[in-house]
C-alpha cells in the first residue's frame, strides 16, 4: 500500500488533470471563493506551459535532456502555484465539501479513529546512555503489543538526587507521553 498522503496525484498527466479541472471549476466557483482573476490567470498560463512541456518530453523525435529538465521546471512553477491557491483559498470558508470533491481533494476528516481501550501492563528496564543520560526500555507484562489500543504509553517522571525522597503524588511527577509507541 502506498504511504504517499500528499494530495498531489503522482504522475505528470494525473497533475495536470488536476489542474485543468481546477481551472474549469475555478471559472465558475473563483469569484465567489474570492480568486483574483490574477491568480486565475497565471494558472492558466503555467498549465498551457506544462501542457506543452510535456507533449514535447512524451514525443519520441522531440524527447531530449533539455526537455525533460523544460518539462520539469514547468510542473515544478505549476505544482507550487497550485500549492499556494490551495494553501490561501481552499482552507478558508466558503468551501464546502463538495467544493473540495469538485477541486479532486479530499475531504478533511476530524473524527478520530477509536483503538479501543488499553489493556496492556508494561515495565521498564533502565540503562546508562552517557553521562547525565538515562535510557528505558519499555517491556510488556500483559496484553497484545500489537493491539492498536496498546500502542501508546504515558511517563510519569521525576529526578530527585540520591538519597532523596521522590514526590508521594502522581500530580508532582512530570507526564510524558509517547502516542503509538514512537521515539521521539
Amino acid at each position: 500500500m502506498a504511504t504517499n498522503k500528499d494530495w498531489l496525484p503522482k504522475t505528470r498527466t494525473e497533475q495536470l488533470a488536476m489542474a485543468k479541472d481546477w481551472l474549469a471549476v475555478l471559472a465558475t466557483e473563483g469569484a465567489a471563493w474570492k480568486i483574483t482573476e490574477a491568480d486565475k490567470a497565471e494558472l492558466a498560463g503555467l498549465v498551457e506551459d506544462a501542457g506543452n512541456a510535456i507533449a514535447v518530453e512524451k514525443n519520441e523525435t522531440t524527447r531530449t535532456p533539455v526537455a525533460i529538465a523544460q518539462c520539469k521546471t514547468a510542473f515544478e512553477a505549476m505544482i507550487a502555484k497550485m500549492r499556494d491557491m490551495k494553501k490561501r483559498f481552499f482552507y478558508v470558508p466558503p468551501l464546502t465539501d463538495a467544493d473540495l470533491v469538485s477541486l479532486g481533494l479530499k475531504i478533511p476528516d476530524h473524527t478520530p479513529t477509536a483503538s479501543g481501550t488499553p489493556t496492556a501492563q508494561a515495565t521498564i528496564e533502565t540503562y546508562l546512555v552517557g553521562r547525565h543520560e538515562l535510557g528505558i526500555k519499555i517491556i510488556y507484562v500483559t496484553g497484545n503489543p500489537a493491539d492498536p489500543a496498546n500502542k501508546g504509553f504515558r511517563i510519569w517522571y521525576s529526578v530527585v538526587a540520591q538519597g532523596e525522597t521522590p514526590p508521594a503524588s502522581l500530580d508532582d511527577y512530570t507526564n510524558h507521553s509517547l502516542p503509538n509507541g514512537k521515539k521521539k
